[in-house]
């Protein structure tokens, strides 16, 4: 693919969607620069669950293989009673290569990273840190990101991926994270110093009322990660300090044995909330596009935020890049890109947060949903082929067949945005 046909692009963001992105397009033969406001390219947390969606894309990039050699392809995902400590249903993994293309692996996210900036760096992107963009503007013939030590930046076309607290969003719109109300605890370490511990050939997510505890092991083996989540009452009474580890300890008290004493090896020392935003249909306008969370951030329950990034990625490399578009605005391309991944991730947005209710809820509900999960079958992927299997929104397919007319794209003269006050978790 000459390079020619492909926009020299601006990536405002060096996180995993950010990078994929980058390597995507530079793949196809295109320019790319990418902005980290960050001092180093690094993923905040510890592991990383990526379903077939997104491994597909990353065999495709070369990746994979990459990866493979410190990851875990766990037997089973598994839901488990937190407080009776009882299984309650599980999804058989082994056959996702032959089901859907591509396997389901846990990993730490800075190997993740790491591969898709040693790939990036091979194929010749430009990677800055410390480039907090203050500025960025769209002239209707390139785009400009100013940053916040005066270092400027331009290309044809540029991309948002700066996660849940995007600047580039505001381009789009004015909205708010939306807090949960939920806080999580997560972090991994050495196996050797984890006592107790689940299946080590599976993803286990013991669940219960406004709770959960999800545990697997990174690097083959050498490392345990737990991530602990739970309803804040604090924050629901509007207290300032919320989430605390007290509180923590408190949330999780009914639970099992193997759940409680689980809590004793994971980290205290830093906390998340758990935020998303409203679903958004239009992350496109002029010569400026979103992708991953910047464009829609979701909850945790599905293990999707970095797989739906990186099909973003996947597909708007592929229509920077399809036959036939060389002679279309890059506008229209852009449009199309969003017209695509639009409707299949505000959907994942919103099977999330239900999702999220299903394993934390109680009384009745909860009985409900127990004798629902007691007699499903491991072996039906009802449920998940549509988040898994390959569709039209996926590189090697025709996308733009499924898609339906493009919006209207315009490269206003004029486009131009600013940050007039900074992102607070």
């Amino acid at each position: 693919m000459s390079s020619d046909r492909l926009p020299d692009t601006l990536i405002v963001g060096g996180g995993i969607g950010g990078l994929t992105a980058a390597l995507s397009i530079a793949r196809q033969g295109g320019a790319v620069t990418v902005l980290e406001r960050s001092k180093t390219f690094a993923e905040v947390g510890a592991g990383i669950q990526l379903a077939p969606n997104a491994t597909r894309i990353l065999r495709l990039l070369g990746v994979l293989d990459k990866i493979l050699p410190v990851a875990v392809l766990p037997r089973r995902l598994v839901l488990a009673d937190a407080i009776e400590s009882r299984e309650l249903t599980s999804l058989d993994l082994t056959d996702f290569p032959e089901r859907y293309g591509a396997p389901y692996l846990v990993l730490h996210r800075n190997d993740l990273l790491s591969a898709l900036l040693d790939a990036c760096a091979q194929r010749g992107v430009g990677l800055h840190t410390d480039a907090s963009v203050t500025d960025l503007r769209d002239t209707g013939t390139a785009t400009t990101a100013v940053c916040a030590d005066g270092r400027e930046f331009s290309a044809e076309i540029a991309v948002g991926a700066d996660g849940l607290h995007s600047r580039i969003r505001e381009y789009f719109i004015d909205d708010e994270p939306v807090n949960s109300g939920f806080v999580a605890y997560r972090g991994a370490v050495p196996m050797d110093q984890v006592e107790r511990h689940a299946d080590l050939r599976d993803v286990v997510a013991w669940i219960g009322p406004g709770l959960h505890l999800v545990q697997y092991p990174l690097r083959s083996g050498q490392m345990y990660n737990q991530v602990a989540v739970f309803r804040s009452e604090a924050y629901l009474r509007g207290e300032a300090d919320w989430g605390s580890p007290a509180e923590l300890t408190a949330a999780f008290a009914a639970c099992c044995e193997h759940v409680r004493e689980s809590l004793k090896t994971l980290s205290i020392a830093n906390r998340w909330p758990m935020l998303d935003r409203l679903p958004m249909p239009h992350w496109a306008r002029g010569r400026v596009a979103l992708l991953g969370d910047a464009a829609h951030p979701m909850l945790q329950y599905l293990a999707q935020g970095a797989c739906q990034a990186i099909e973003d990625a996947g597909m708007l490399a592929a229509e920077l890049a399809a036959e036939g578009n060389a002679s279309r605005p890059f506008s229209e391309r852009l449009a199309r890109y969003a017209a695509v991944r639009a409707p299949s991730a505000m959907r994942v947005q919103r099977a999330a947060r239900t999702w999220g209710e299903i394993w934390h809820s109680d009384g009745v509900a909860k009985l409900l949903r127990d004798e629902l999960l007691l007699s499903s079958n491991p072996a039906d992927h009802k449920y998940v082929d549509w988040l898994y299997r390959e569709n039209a929104t996926l590189p090697g397919n025709d996308p733009r067949a499924a898609a339906g007319p493009v919006p209207q794209a315009q490269d206003g003269a004029d486009g131009r945005w600013q940050r007039e006050k900074e992102s607070t978790l």
